[in-house]
């Protein structure tokens, strides 16, 4: 969690408010839209709920949080614009995404640059990691106020992948931002761009022969249905950014600010939380459920990745190398 005073869409799915927020003295507070693209069982939806009802508590009702899920404002790119255009106040986004507007934020989205869990948590609690999201306000003057482990990215397929070389030509799903290619240009896959709404049908109808997320999203998402193969790369260590509207944040007291960014900051951890104990024992439902879970060659896919590590990325020597020697 960053603890600092300047910190802190497709349509179609319904509303999705926190119970909470319903009783008469809540809603006549001020009407906040909290986005993004899970789930409503995923526990980033679940524990952004949790944060809309001590918000609303802690502030007296004067913020009244609606959180949005599974893409209702749009796609990831969508829901970041928003925040500019003002039909977003508060988003989830992947550290990914965010690099759009600022390219060293995503320095810990590149394939193989975390080790492991740890040095996760590590940069999570740095001063690095708090120097890129600075960086990032001041490109934006939006406010990202905590991060939240999403979990160890791996890849499935209808086939075997057990090293680098089985997913040459492979038509691979990857998000709508560029760090993702570095993956599949490392390996030699063909990336195919598709909002993340799009993936289930994509790879049921063969537009895309493969896709790679961690595992609690692919239980979530329901990707194992369509999929035969599970592969545990673990080529990203992934993390959503929660973020505030400029907009937003110029319209809350000193106070609330300190409000909004402990409980968002509390969100976080209790989300990382639980997707780390999900995915820790999710190999095993996914086995109990006919999939081969397979236990790749990970020493050669980092092989592949690392040299794509500083080439034309947007973060600088120095950066990486402080990253490294955490």
């Amino acid at each position: 969690m960053i603890r600092r005073r300047s910190l802190g869409l497709g349509l179609g799915a319904a509303t999705l408010a926190a119970p909470a927020l319903r009783n008469p003295a809540v809603a006549q507070g001020t009407r906040l839209r909290w986005a993004h693209v899970y789930e409503v069982n995923e526990p980033y939806h679940t524990e952004a709920q949790w944060a809309a009802r001590e918000i609303a508590s802690r502030t007296n009702g004067r913020w009244n949080i609606e959180v949005f899920a599974a893409s209702a404002l749009g796609n990831e790119p969508q829901i970041n614009q928003g925040l500019t255009l003002g039909s977003v106040d508060i988003i989830y986004t992947g550290v990914a995404f965010a690099g759009a507007s600022y390219r060293p934020i995503a320095i810990s989205h590149a394939p193989y640059m975390l080790r492991d869990y740890d040095h996760f948590q590590k940069y999570r609690a740095s001063d690095l990691h708090k120097e890129l999201v600075a960086g990032y306000d001041r490109q934006t003057n939006h406010h990202g106020v905590a991060l939240t482990y999403y979990g160890d990215r791996h890849v499935t397929a209808n086939r075997s992948v057990m090293a680098p070389g089985d997913l040459r030509g492979v038509k691979v799903r990857v998000p709508q931002a560029p760090s993702f290619l570095m993956f599949t240009r490392a390996v030699g896959a063909n990336a195919t761009p598709i909002a993340f709404a799009e993936v289930y049908l994509a790879l049921q109808n063969g537009t895309v022969d493969a896709q790679e997320n961690p595992l609690p999203t692919i239980q979530a998402k329901k990707f194992y249905e369509v999929q035969s193969h599970i592969s545990l790369t673990g080529h990203i260590t992934d993390s959503l950014l929660s973020i505030i509207s400029n907009g937003t944040w110029r319209r809350l007291s000193p106070a609330d600010r300190d409000i909004f960014v402990e409980v968002l900051g509390q969100a976080a951890d209790r989300a990382g939380v639980a997707i780390r104990s999900q995915e820790q024992e999710l190999a095993g439902w996914f086995r109990t459920q006919g999939k081969t879970v397979q236990e790749p060659d990970r020493a050669a896919f980092r092989a592949a990745c690392a040299p794509l590590h500083n080439e034309g990325v947007g973060w600088t020597r120095a950066q990486y190398n402080r990253l490294q020697g955490l």
